[in-house]
């Protein structure tokens, strides 16, 4: 009889220690924080900062990866700054003015039309009425890229939307459809 009970005890053992058992994680754990990470939010209290709860600033002087200074500021004065001063550090080639006619057609031509008249699809459907044309307008390089940049009027700025480089292919192909609008 005992060895009755010692058998079934033995089996409802193994039932008991095979239930524990989970085949996605490992029974025994080396280096637990490899497996289950600690998480850090932002604003968490840490030891590391002198009040506790305060977000790490970056270093100063340096600036976020991709991004490129700019030192005109938004306002009239700046605009009229950067359409004087701001001069395409770009060689204006195919591919950069291939580059730009497709970022243009992307973002632009929408308003600005195809060919830079300011007969875009939306002024055409009145959502935006009096969209110059680029002949009408004393543009430079710089002023596009100002604009691109900041906006001005009812455009908003692309900067979220296109890098320091894109700008300065848009601002050369649309360079490119003035000099076509006023040979006309």
């Amino acid at each position: 009889m005992t060895k009755k009970i010692k058998f079934i005890v033995l089996i409802l053992g193994s039932i008991l220690l095979k239930s524990c058992f989970d085949s996605s994680r490992p029974n025994y754990q080396y280096f637990p924080n490899m497996y289950e990470a600690v998480g850090y939010d932002a604003y968490d209290e840490s030891t590391a900062f002198k009040m506790g709860t305060e977000a790490q600033l970056p270093v100063e002087g340096t600036i976020p990866r991709g991004w490129m200074p700019y030192e005109y500021d938004d306002t009239n004065e700046g605009y009229d700054s950067a359409k004087l001063n701001l001069i395409n550090p770009l060689e204006q080639n195919t591919e950069n003015l291939k580059i730009g006619k497709e970022l243009y057609g992307v973002y632009c031509a929408v308003c600005h039309g195809s060919k830079g008249d300011g007969q875009g699809i939306l002024m055409k459907r009145e959502k935006f009425l009096g969209i110059p044309s680029y002949a009408d307008r004393e543009i430079t390089d710089g002023s596009i890229y100002h604009v691109l940049m900041y906006g001005k009027n009812l455009m908003g700025s692309h900067a979220s939307q296109v890098d320091y480089e894109e700008r300065w292919q848009i601002s050369q192909y649309v360079m490119t459809l003035r000099e076509d609008l006023i040979k006309k």
